[in-house]
């Protein structure tokens, strides 16, 4: 089952607003002009909603003045203007909603593509163990369901959130200057609403929290289950797989039922406190009014209907406001929580790399001494800068490899190798042959730097690999792996994935080597036909040979072959078989097989139990000491 994510839990106050910093500061990155124009759109359009508050009062104490006197011509003028003046306001919030709704879309949009780039750069750098450690479908709603709700956090929270809080400081701005006890009375109810808030609100996002890590554990399972489709099939656990969806499903419905409960509760709930306060206020200006009470306000202006009606409207708006807050807080909170984890994913470590050594083309001079080119010449060699006096040596890339007592754990407490000591040098055929978990393919890992060693040291053509840059050392190195892994593209482009500059004549070559150029030439395109999903339209047999073909066409010196014939038939393993001796002439080559009869040819036999090297030799050499090799060539031990 896939583990629960990393970050699920509701983050802390405090850090949630460090996340919102990081992400206010990362959109004015993105966009240093159009940001800011599109907040000042934002808050002309909140403050200019809100002013026609302040005309309608006007408007209202001309027409009281005008009701007694009766002279209506003396007050149509300044009546037109306050008139015009409100059409001229509406119609400048109406261009500044208009500009800022396009401006977001933009901005969002755009952040979003480069926070998208900003993740898959990062994790192009990640060590292997990142992607051992996590569930693929995991890492997968990292791209899909937190970077949606950040777009809605975006494009939609944040906004509303500003327009409605900019909103209540500019009406509760005006209504402490028409009138204190009126605007005190609206504060008493405003308390309830946010005590409601504060309880029901903070329930729901709580469960809005925990349902996006249920959408992530779900997207797990789903993954899980469609790869291993084929397996579920063979074994009839169709149920079980059915029990296991429902087992997450349930705890997706069960949070999202509970979040939307809450929050479904929420607005009602503060829609009719609004509406009760707004009763309560208009009784409450009708018994200042009867009553002649003296009014307190910053405008000194006395207590009259033009303040009334003016007040009702604004208390409309000021506990609609509040409501819109408390509304967009979950949306808020919630894209929070997707933001720390898309940030927890672009802060994850890199792979270090401190190495130096690097891989140039190189030409030999008469006097046998190479010299760095620029063009390519077939003839590699490791450049060595010597940092203690400054100078420079190139030495000639053979492919000798060799590990002295090495120890390695994927964790520190747990050694997996212990004291692996040996030796490849230049075209030699190493096989690895023990039981599976016996440390064969963790050694391959550590020669190619996917993993580091916990002590000893591993040379290549005499320089410690720490040394090497990683790109470089990989760049030198061939690996077909257990696991066929195809790309979305044609035949041609996959061969070509082992060395994107390699010419069409060069593929097929390294298809030819393979063995796998006949079948591709029966396919219906050719070396055109398009492929996708890993192959699908392929056999295993079939995708292993273009895997082969893959690291026949990068033409490395050392070549690293995981079991590399584990998924072919005994026919296209003998095709194999040809061809990767021929690919292995005049190469390192690093063997893992589980059919010894394509070890049997090696200069070096290595087998392995528990991590150690029980027994090297040759075949006869092996054969001869009647030890475990004898026992699995023989059939008296399995291999597995």
């Amino acid at each position: 089952m896939p583990m629960p994510r990393k970050g699920g839990a509701p983050l802390p106050k405090g850090h949630r607003k460090d996340v919102l910093l990081r992400l206010i500061k990362m959109l004015f990155r993105f966009y240093p002009v159009l940001l800011p124009v599109a907040l000042v759109c934002i808050l002309a359009n909140a403050i200019i909603s809100s002013i026609p508050q302040v005309f309608m009062q006007k408007v209202i104490s001309l027409v009281e003045q005008t009701w007694q006197s009766g002279d209506w011509a003396a007050v149509s003028g300044p009546l037109l203007g306050l008139v015009a003046t409100l059409v001229v306001l509406y119609v400048l919030s109406l261009i500044a909603g208009a500009t800022f709704s396009q401006l977001m879309a933009v901005i969002t949009q755009g952040s979003l593509a480069k926070m998208r780039e900003k993740m898959f750069n990062g994790m192009q750098d990640l060590p292997i163990k990142y992607f051992d450690t996590h569930n693929h479908g995991d890492v997968m709603s990292y791209y899909t369901n937190d970077i949606d709700t950040l777009r809605q956090m975006i494009s939609q929270s944040l906004p509303n959130f500003i327009i409605s809080g900019v909103t209540i400081i500019t009406v509760l701005s005006i209504m402490l200057y028409f009138s204190v006890w009126m605007t005190l009375f609206i504060l008493l109810g405003v308390f309830a609403m946010v005590m409601v808030t504060k309880v029901v609100g903070g329930r729901s996002s709580r469960y809005f929290v925990r349902m996006q890590q249920s959408i992530a554990n779900t997207e797990s399972v789903v993954e899980e289950m469609m790869n291993g489709q084929k397996v579920i099939k063979v074994f009839c656990h169709e149920e079980g797989a059915k029990e296991d969806f429902d087992r997450v499903n349930d705890d997706l419905f069960h949070n999202a039922e509970q979040a939307n409960i809450y929050a479904n509760m929420l607005m009602p709930i503060l829609n009719n406190i609004g509406n009760v306060l707004y009763v309560f206020v208009a009784v409450l200006g009708g018994i200042l009014l009867m009553t002649g009470a003296p009014n307190l306000s910053l405008s000194g202006m006395a207590f009259s209907i033009s303040i009334v009606v003016p007040f009702l409207n604004m208390t409309k708006q000021f506990c609609g406001s509040i409501s819109q807050v408390s509304n967009q807080l979950n949306m808020v909170i919630m894209g929070l929580a997707g933001t720390q984890r898309i940030f927890d994913l672009i802060d994850e470590k890199p792979e270090k790399d401190e190495g130096y050594v690097t891989l140039v083309n190189a030409k030999e001079n008469a006097d046998g001494s190479l010299t760095e080119c620029k063009e390519r010449t077939g003839l590699w060699a490791w450049k060595h800068p010597h940092q203690a006096d400054g100078t420079v040596t190139y030495t000639r890339l053979e492919g000798g490899v060799v590990l002295d007592d090495v120890d390695f754990g994927y964790n520190p407490d747990k050694l997996v190798l212990h004291n692996i000591s040996l030796y490849a040098k230049p075209g030699q055929k190493i096989a690895f042959v023990g039981s599976t978990g016996a440390g064969k393919t963790t050694i391959t890992n550590l020669i190619n730097r996917f993993y580091d060693i916990a002590d000893g040291k591993i040379r290549y053509d005499g320089i410690n690999i720490n040394k090497i840059k990683k790109a470089d050392l990989r760049r030198s190195l061939g690996m077909v792996l257990q696991d066929t892994n195809l790309f979305t593209g044609t035949v041609m482009d996959n061969i070509r994935y082992g060395r994107l500059e390699a010419t069409d004549e060069e593929c097929m070559a390294a298809a030819k080597l393979a063995g796998a150029h006949d079948f591709i030439t029966r396919l219906p395109q050719g070396y055109d036909t398009p492929l996708s999903g890993n192959g699908a339209n392929l056999s295993q047999g079939q995708r292993q040979l273009l895997s082969i073909a893959r690291a026949a066409v990068a033409d490395p010196p050392v070549m690293i072959l995981d079991e590399a014939t584990s998924s072919i038939d005994t026919h296209t393993e003998a095709i194999v078989q040809k061809g990767m001796d021929a690919l292995m002439t005049g190469r390192t080559v690093f063997v893992i097989a589980h059919r010894l009869s394509t070890v049997q040819n090696s200069d070096a036999i290595m087998v392995l139990e528990h991590g150690r090297i029980i027994e090297r030799g040759t075949h006869d050499q092996l054969i001869a000491q009647h030890g475990t090799y004898y026992q699995l060539y023989t059939g008296a031990l399995e291999l597995e």
